[in-house]
C-alpha cells in the first residue's frame, strides 16, 4: 500500500527488466491485467500495475487528487525513472496525459481500447440507443448496482450490440465482480483534477512512440480515436482488431502482450 495525499493506493510489482506500467479501465481493477503479466514477465520486463483511487484495494478521501500525480507517486516509491505506459480505456487517457504532463517520464504509451480527454470521434445511431439505455439503468429507481454492473459486462465485455456471453464466461465474471463495488451508492470516488487544456488538444506534443490498439466490437469512436492518434500524434501507429470488444486485455491477452513486446522491442532499454 502507497500513501498519497487523501488515499492509499495497492500496487503490484513484478519481474525484472526495463518497467512497464499497466493501467486499468474505468469499469475494472487491476486485476483486469492478471492474464497479461507472465507474457510480459517472460519478456524480461518489470511490470508494475496499481488500483487506482477507489478501484480494487485502494482508496480515498473525498478530496481532489490528479491521477497523474498519484501515477508519478507509484512511479516515484518504485524508483522508476522512465516507464512505458499501457493503459486501457480510462487508464489509456491516463496515460496519455502523463505522456503530455510528464514527457520525461514516458518511454512509450500503448493504448488499448483508450480515450483520449476531449476527444468524441462520434457515434452510430445503434450506439446512441444503447448510451440511452444505460442511462436509463443508470438512473433506475431504486437504483439497482446488479442490474447496472451487468449492463455494463455486456456492453464493455461483449460489446455494444454484441451477442451476450461473445466473452468467456470466466472473464465475464471477473468484470462482473470487479464492476459491482464501483456501483455502489455509498462509494467513495473523490474529485479529479483534469487535465487543462484536454489531451485532443494538445496530441502533437505526445512525442513519445504510440501504439493505438482498437477492437471493432467496441463502441466506434475507440477506432476513430485509435485514428486520429496516427494521424495526428508525432509518432504513432493505430492497429485494429476485428475480433475483440473493450478489454482486450482480458480477451486476448497474449495476442496483446505479443503485439506489446513487439512495440517495444526496438526502444533502447530504459529503467
Amino acid at each position: 500500500m502507497l500513501d498519497v495525499p487523501g488515499g492509499r493506493l495497492y500496487t503490484v510489482d513484478e519481474g525484472a527488466g526495463p518497467p512497464i506500467v499497466l493501467l486499468h479501465a474505468g469499469v475494472a481493477d487491476l486485476r483486469a491485467w492478471d492474464a497479461m503479466v507472465p507474457p510480459l514477465v517472460a519478456a524480461s520486463y518489470r511490470v508494475i500495475r496499481y488500483d487506482a483511487r477507489a478501484y480494487g484495494r485502494s482508496t480515498t478521501e473525498d478530496v481532489e487528487f490528479s491521477s497523474r500525480a498519484d501515477l508519478r507517486a507509484v512511479m516515484d516509491a518504485l524508483g522508476v525513472e522512465r516507464a512505458a505506459l499501457v493503459g486501457n480505456s480510462r487508464g489509456g487517457q491516463l496515460a496519455f496525459d502523463f505522456a503530455i504532463e510528464s514527457p520525461e517520464r514516458v518511454v512509450a504509451v500503448v493504448g488499448v481500447g483508450a480515450g483520449v480527454g476531449g476527444y468524441d470521434g462520434g457515434e452510430t445511431p445503434a450506439e446512441v440507443e444503447i448510451e440511452k439505455e444505460y442511462e436509463a439503468v443508470d438512473s433506475a429507481e431504486p437504483f439497482d448496482a446488479d442490474a447496472l454492473t451487468a449492463f455494463e459486462v455486456g456492453v464493455w465485455g461483449d460489446g455494444p450490440g454484441q451477442p451476450e456471453g461473445r466473452m468467456a464466461a470466466d472473464a465475464r465474471a471477473l468484470l462482473y465482480e470487479m464492476g459491482l463495488p464501483l456501483n455502489q451508492p455509498d462509494r467513495v470516488a473523490g474529485r479529479e483534477i483534469k487535465l487543462d487544456p484536454p489531451a485532443a488538444e494538445r496530441v502533437a506534443d505526445i512525442r513519445c512512440p504510440v501504439l493505438a490498439v482498437a477492437g471493432t466490437r467496441d463502441f466506434s469512436n475507440v477506432a476513430a480515436t485509435a485514428r486520429m492518434l496516427e494521424a495526428d500524434a508525432p509518432n504513432a501507429r493505430a492497429v485494429l482488431w476485428d475480433d475483440v470488444a473493450h478489454m482486450i486485455g482480458m480477451e486476448q491477452p497474449d495476442r496483446l502482450a505479443a503485439e506489446i513486446v513487439a512495440f517495444l522491442a526496438p526502444l533502447e532499454r530504459w529503467s
